[in-house]
């Protein structure tokens, strides 16, 4: 990979018989390295090999540029000047707990992070704001390991080095999942706040809002639905794409876990569905555009373009602000939160719920985020199944 040439050696010290037949051994061994053509004493670096890997890697592409600012923030400073082939269990797990303690990795020392102004002056006059060490969070050090790991795996198909120490290095606890869904009385406020934003005559806020909540559909999901995916005579949508916006750029993608779903719609909200469809055919109209089935559903508010999708970044900050304004502190994921909970609690089997949402695993997913409403559903089957047990006759009074 460098251009120069890589030499095999081991040294043994001695000159009498033992020392030559371990010399002998050796040399063997390093026979059988060149001749698979193995080069465990590559002097690749870690840098060189996370460049190379992150290209071809199998991931989405805002995936991508996720784990770009995870190496060039954290893991490329630290390791990148490092031999592949010197990397061990011991630098990973050092790398883990230093950004558990400070995610700039700071010595300790009290310094300046941030100056109010520019060339010489008195910082605690300009009240310069100081550094303060803040620990960088369990689930973005296991990403960290998932690229160190990628990248390690793939030096390993690539015969850079013969193990990872990826694989021995321990990692922070995953913590469990825990989904916090608005009450229902605040449920209700949103969707009430969400119908009254858009007036009267327009209720394409409120529609999207209840159809978040009615379905547990994503946001990107939500966004990248299109005319032709609804049957309004069978109520029934399915999902098959998602919308992603980076960088002011939007494009099409396969949903999270690349499956097709259906999802079953109830009569009000294929009602609410059909009044939203009669809007777009009469606000395009207005411009001289007939509504086709390739049009998307939720268009912007500031440019109706019905061939560009309603920004994911804007519904979610709209959406963000009507919760403020409600003083709820919740986010619109929370309404997905909020229809697996609500169908648990009502007794709904926890396979049809994982179907509903697109979790992949057949439920495994879906028991893991929602356990205590599981357990909520269990306690409510169990007082069902005991209300028809025949019901069993009093023992007489023995009592004298």
């Amino acid at each position: 990979m460098t251009g120069k040439p890589v030499y095999a050696t081991e040294t043994v010290k001695g000159t009498d018989t033992a020392a030559r037949r371990k010399a002998d051994k050796a040399l063997t061994k390093l026979l059988a390295q060149v001749e698979s053509q193995r080069a465990p004493s590559s002097t690749v670096t870690f840098g060189y090999t996370l460049d190379e890997w992150l290209p071809k890697a199998d991931i989405e592409d805002d995936t991508r540029e996720m784990y770009r600012g995870y190496i060039e923030r954290s893991i490329r400073p630290v390791l990148g000047d490092v031999p592949v082939s010197k990397l061990n269990a011991r630098a990973l797990e050092s790398l883990y707990a230093e950004l558990r303690r400070c995610r700039v990795r700071c010595d300790r020392k009290l310094y300046i992070e941030k100056h109010t102004k520019d060339g010489p002056h008195d910082c605690k006059a300009s009240k310069c704001k100081p550094h303060v060490c803040r620990p960088l969070a369990k689930s973005s050090v296991r990403q960290i390991h998932a690229i160190i790991s990628g990248a390690l795996n793939a030096a390993v198909r690539w015969d850079w080095i013969s193990t990872s120490p990826a694989k021995v290095a321990q990692k922070p606890k995953q913590q469990p999942p825990q989904p916090q869904p608005p009450s229902v009385t605040e449920a209700a406020r949103l969707v009430d706040e969400a119908f009254r934003m858009d007036g009267e005559d327009n209720d394409d806020w409120g529609t999207l809002v209840w159809l978040v909540m009615t379905t547990g559909i994503r946001r990107g999901e939500v966004c990248a639905l299109r005319w032709s995916r609804i049957d309004l005579d069978e109520g029934i949508i399915e999902v098959r794409r998602s919308y992603s916006l980076r960088a002011g750029v939007g494009k099409e993608k396969d949903t999270k876990t690349h499956q097709m779903r259906r999802i079953a719609l109830d009569t009000e909200t294929t009602v609410l569905l059909r009044e939203h469809k009669e809007r777009a055919r009469a606000k395009f109209a207005v411009l001289g555009i007939d509504l086709t089935d390739d049009m998307y559903v939720f268009t912007g508010i500031r440019d109706p373009d019905p061939y560009k999708p309603y920004s994911p970044h804007a519904v979610s900050s709209r959406y963000k602000e009507m919760a403020k304004r409600l003083n709820i502190d919740t986010h619109l994921h929370s309404l997905r939160h909020y229809s697996a909970t609500e169908l648990l609690t009502a007794g709904i089997d926890l396979r049809t719920v994982a179907g509903r949402l697109g979790h992949g695993g057949g439920g495994a997913t879906t028991l893991k985020v929602y356990a205590a409403w599981v357990a909520a559903s269990d306690r409510k089957a169990a007082e069902i199944l005991g209300s028809r047990m025949p019901k069993r006759a009093p023992k007489p009074d023995t009592s004298v």
